[in-house]
Parts: C-alpha cells; structure tokens; sequence
C-alpha cells in the first residue's frame, strides 16, 4: 500500500509518499480499498503540529471506498460493501485503510464514492450546525462565514432548504456567485466592504440570530456585534487563527449572548447520530438535494500541493486524493 506520512511535522514537505505493507484488519475492524480521501483543514494542523501527534503518523481521517477484507466480529458490514466514513486518524490519505466498521456508512448506489468522500466530514459539520446546534428554522437570519468555502457551501445549502435567511460572507466575485447558487439570499464582499455595516444594513438594524463562524480570529468580533439579542455565535472552526480569550461579560453587554463551540465528535459519538446523520446527508446528495462542490482532485503523489492550495485560501468546495 502507499501512504502520505509526516515523520516530523513542518510546512507542506513535511509529507512523504512511502510504501508500507498492506495492514491486517483486526477484531471489528475492516481493510478497505480507498477510491477518494478528504482534504481538511484539520490535517494542516496535524501536519504543521499545532495539533500534535506522535509521528510519524498516516495523515487524513475522512474517505470512501469499497471493502476489501473483514477482522473478527464485525457485523452490518460485508466485503465488497460501499462505505465511507470520517474522523478515523490514519486513513485519508492512503489506498488501503483498517477502519473500525462502527464508523463505516453505507453509501447509496446513487452516489459515487468521490462524491461521499467529499461530503463525509464536511457534511456531518454543517448537518450537526444547521440541524441540532442552533436548529434554524423559516424566521431566522444566519450570518455564514466563508460561504464558499467546503462547509460553507453546504451549510448554505442546508439553511436555504430549511427557509432561513442566509446572509454569507465570501472574498471575490467568483465566490460571491458560488454562495448565491446554494442559495445565499445576500452575500457580502468582506475585502470591499465593511462587514458590520452591511450586515446591518441588510438586516435594518436588528443584526442576526445566529452567526456560524469558521473562520475565527478575523471575523468573530464581527459576528459577536451583528448578534440580536439572545442571538448565538457558533464557533465551529479557526482557519483565520484562533479567537483571543473573550471576558464572558461581553456576551452579557451585547444582548445576552450564546457562544458555543462544537466539534463534530460529540455530534456523532454513538453509532445511532452517525449513521442518522450520514444517512440524512448522503441520501440528500442521492436526491440531487444537496450539491457537493469538488474543486480540487489530487493524486496521492500531489498531496503536497493540495495543502498549499487549501492554505493558500483560493480554493472553493472540497479537495479529495484519489490513490
């Protein structure tokens, strides 16, 4: 099998292409033949070492692909089953993976297994966001960072088909007309325009009542300030940087505030909520209801570059490796 390992975290050279023996799956676990691995924020941080692990160690934790061979007990999955998964460290970025079969879906016929590992963890992220976090409902104003951006889009997407108003925030023209086709009611150029101001503008003074902000450090004072009264900021992500420490007063000064911020972990911990979940998105992307932006497709020799263009900040939708 071929692997992208980090053997000693760094830049994007920090990733080396290595050929290792093929793994054995063990007891509930199952060797799965990967057609499509994610590309994620998430990896830049393991890669980089701001989120540390012991290496050196196999990057990527979200693909799909087709089982090749089972461990002992393992039940509701067979050889030969289409499955895709997120959040297992360790096989993202390779052509075989040993995955835990608790953490495998099903993936329906209609959709192919690219596609499924494009949505995985992305999906999940904005399902949990739109549906259980502030569940938003016909009546509300969300405010969306980076619209354009892999959850932004279907984030959107699934905001626009609940009858939510949604205001995103994008950073060229190009992007504004990607956020406006998944349904963004009004989309704000954050370079070319004062985001407070327009955002107030287009809300005639009243703000939002939920900010979902995965950018961080850039645009969350913002987004605490375009807040209602009792509104909530949901923090799902840093990929301007991390927000400075914030005296919990403020969120007492400006309206009663909520301020929350999840992790897909605790919305996906038990079997039960993923498979639900998963089932939910990927059966919305069979429907043609939830459209999966795939803007990158990278060899596993390429992966190098696959983090500079994600880092670089140009990118829109999804970047997948395909072994």
């Amino acid at each position: 099998m071929r692997a992208i390992i980090v053997e000693q975290t760094g830049g994007p050279e920090a990733l080396t292409l290595v050929e290792r023996p093929t793994p054995e799956p063990g007891p509930g676990q199952a060797l799965v033949d990967v057609s499509a691995g994610g590309v994620n924020f998430i990896d830049i941080y393991q890669r980089s070492g701001a989120y540390p692990l012991p290496t050196p160690f196999v990057l990527g934790s979200e693909g799909a692909g087709v089982v090749r061979a089972l461990g002992e007990d393992t039940s509701g999955v067979s050889v030969g089953d289409r499955v895709a998964w997120a959040m297992a460290p360790g096989t993202g970025y390779t052509d075989q993976a040993v995955v835990d079969t608790d953490r495998l879906v099903h993936v329906p016929a209609e959709v192919e297994l690219e596609t499924a590992a494009a949505v995985m963890l992305q999906g999940l992220t904005a399902h949990y966001l739109a549906r259980t976090t502030f569940p938003a409902a016909p009546g509300h104003t969300a405010l969306v960072t980076a619209a354009a951006g892999g959850v932004g889009l279907l984030l959107t997407q699934l905001l626009h088909r609940a009858g939510v108003r949604v205001i995103g925030t994008v950073g060229s023209p190009q992007k504004a007309t990607l956020a406006e086709e998944a349904g963004a009611d009004e989309v704000v150029l954050y370079r070319d325009a004062d985001l407070v101001d327009r955002v107030r503008e287009l809300t005639d003074g009243e703000g939002v009542h939920v900010v979902y902000d995965g950018v961080g450090k850039d645009t969350f004072a913002a987004g605490l300030e375009l807040l209602r009264p009792r509104g909530m900021m949901v923090l799902f992500g840093a990929a301007s940087g991390p927000v400075p420490p914030l005296d919990p007063q403020l969120l007492n000064q400006q309206g009663s505030l909520f301020l929350t911020r999840p992790t897909l972990a605790h919305y996906v911990a038990d079997r039960a909520e993923l498979t639900a979940r998963a089932d939910d998105v990927l059966h919305l992307v069979a429907a043609g209801d939830l459209d999966v932006r795939i803007s990158g497709r990278y060899p596993l020799a390429q992966a190098r570059q696959a983090h500079e263009d994600l880092e670089g900040g140009g990118t829109t939708g999804k970047l997948v490796l395909v072994p």
